[in-house]
């Protein structure tokens, strides 16, 4: 049996939180591997590379875009002769390119639904589908392992974020790094790309540099076994944040601009902290991460490593 799961959400986060467990709640389920239809912003080509629940990963090109884009889209599909579709999305569109690929069997959220909290809805709809209680908790599947002997505390710092509204400020994190150094032996992993290179050097240049190794140059897939090998993530609402979830690290993870109740509350791995004033509040909009309180991070860290 084919069976093809959409999920064309932009984030990295969101193709683990809205994605992972029911990929692999579906492919059980019908005992079959299952193909994914993603953007290539969501990084899952890196991401399920080792997945063995997993079959082909199709790229959204920006010719699939449009009118003409249905038809495009739609041819490709129907060379693979999918027999069900799983679309996670109310979008008429993916409806209309599963009909035009002549697959047999669509399920889609109600169509036209224009608010919705992402987890419970994946997790609503894939419960209808296998008749089963699905857990939300993401599993991230890698076969290497960075089996590293180091015997200091590894943490890996999100620094990177999809704005500014929802980042912490560099100086905040360099001042956690030096706190926790002066009561724990601590190696730091810097996760952040290219675009953040100017935080990463700020970070390298600061009295706690020398302990910091980062991301930059090396590509999300070649991160995962390092993460994995981490005893503690701290940073901004990022991918970063819920691919250490998902690799079974507890992830410290500051919302300041954006839902906790749906990003936050998936994980039994997700600790939040929001800004001061905030519980089970903080949105779009929030605009809080002058609010974020220091010393709560720094206690919780502590907590956390303990």
């Amino acid at each position: 049996m084919k069976l093809l799961f959409v999920q064309v959400r932009y984030g990295i986060g969101d193709i683990i939180l809205a994605g992972l467990p029911y990929i692999h709640a579906l492919s059980k389920k019908f005992n079959s591997k299952i193909s994914l239809l993603v953007k290539e912003s969501s990084k899952a080509s890196d991401l399920f590379a080792e997945d063995e629940h997993v079959d082909e990963i199709i790229t959204l090109k920006k010719e699939m875009d449009g009118i003409s884009g249905i038809f495009k889209l739609s041819r490709e599909l129907k060379k693979r002769n999918f027999d069900k579709i799983f679309i996670f999305n109310s979008s008429l569109r993916y409806n209309l390119v599963a009909r035009l690929a002549g697959i047999k069997s669509i399920n889609q959220y109600p169509l036209f639904r224009s608010k919705d909290n992402i987890v419970h809805s994946a997790k609503i709809f894939t419960e209808g589908i296998t008749n089963e209680i699905v857990s939300t908790e993401p599993n991230l599947i890698i076969k290497k392992i960075d089996n590293n002997s180091d015997k200091n505390f590894k943490i890996c710092l999100g620094i990177s974020a999809s704005g500014d509204t929802k980042r912490w400020d560099i100086n905040n994190y360099i001042k956690l790094a030096e706190e926790l150094s002066k009561k724990k032996n601590c190696k730091f992993y810097i996760a952040g790309g290219q675009t953040d290179i100017d935080l990463i050097n700020k970070f390298k240049n600061s009295n706690v540099g020398k302990d910091a190794v980062s991301f930059e140059k090396l590509s999300i897939k070649q991160a995962l076994p390092i993460i994995k090998n981490c005893n503690l993530y701290i940073g901004n609402d990022t991918g970063w944040a819920h691919i250490s979830v998902a690799l079974k690290v507890k992830a410290l993870t500051l919302f300041m601009d954006s839902p906790v109740f749906a990003y936050g509350r998936y994980s039994s791995r997700m600790i939040t902290i929001e800004p001061v004033g905030e519980k089970n509040t903080t949105t779009h909009d929030t605009l809080g991460k002058e609010k974020i309180s220091f010393d709560s991070v720094l206690s919780e860290a502590f907590k956390l490593l303990n």
